[in-house]
């Protein structure tokens, strides 16, 4: 969300904050439903995704088109561009399990970064798989592996809860064993994630959600975004390119 805080005209419907995990009953250990939720995770050498999004980055609310491409393990390339009379590429970003880099088009200045650079805004839990699973729809990788992860059924719903450190989750399913909900939080450090996924669409032999609702909270800031996929293909050639011009400046100078 701090990659793609870029300035557009539209305006967006807030919703509500981020609700940190509530407890849940253990019932037994959930070994034959994580198979279940591997069967079902979407698979993909690349991913190519077109997406209206609306975000509200602490307050600066805007309308996007995002165009994400994803080499499997490896990067996230994203295009970000908004349409006033015309369509215009106003950002770009791409992240790899190392580092973050961003282009800021309509101000001239880039940014180069870690990929520790993140836990300025978020729990040092999150890594890069996390986040390519979250833009398509799958489960953590890290919840899969977690073998002392709690189950509970509740009007047909499944819902898996654990910890990953200081990081309390809770993954509501839907029937079909498709991530629902996700919900992280650590109290100590003042930081929660809510994620929604919703109106699945097929993709492949799988399914994926076609909107994906994001809601974080990091201390007294908060941020939103909501992705509404229009286009989605697998396993197709890609390319990800990120050239920045001798004219532009770090952000950080600025």
């Amino acid at each position: 969300m701090i990659v793609f805080g870029c300035k557009a005209k539209k305006q967006l419907v807030s919703t509500s904050s981020p609700v940190a995990p509530q407890p849940v009953a253990t019932v037994k250990r959930a070994d034959a439903q994580m198979e279940a939720i591997k069967a079902t995770q979407l698979n993909f050498n690349t991913f190519s995704g077109k997406a209206n999004a609306k975000l509200d980055i602490d307050g600066e609310k805007n309308d996007v088109v995002l165009n994400i491409h994803i080499n499997h393990d490896k990067e996230i390339w994203v295009s970000v561009s908004v349409t006033v009379l015309v369509t215009v590429e106003v950002a770009r970003a791409v992240i790899t399990p190392d580092s973050i880099q961003t282009m800021d088009k309509l101000h001239g200045v880039y940014l180069k970064k870690p990929f520790s650079y993140i836990y300025q805004y978020a729990d040092k839990q999150i890594n890069y798989k996390m986040l390519e699973s979250l833009l398509v729809g799958n489960a953590l990788p890290e919840i899969l592996r977690d073998k002392n992860a709690s189950l509970q059924t509740d009007n047909g719903k499944i819902i898996l809860s654990g910890s990953l450190d200081d990081l309390i989750y809770a993954l509501m399913l839907n029937p079909d064993m498709k991530v629902g909900q996700l919900n992280l939080s650590n109290h100590n450090a003042g930081q929660s994630l809510l994620v929604n996924n919703n109106e699945f669409i097929p993709v492949g032999t799988k399914t994926m959600p076609s909107q994906i609702d994001i809601q974080s909270a990091v201390q007294n800031k908060k941020n939103q975004i909501t992705l509404h996929y229009t286009k989605v293909d697998l396993d197709q050639p890609l390319q990800y390119p990120f050239n920045i011009p001798e004219s532009y400046k770090p952000a950080d100078e600025n």
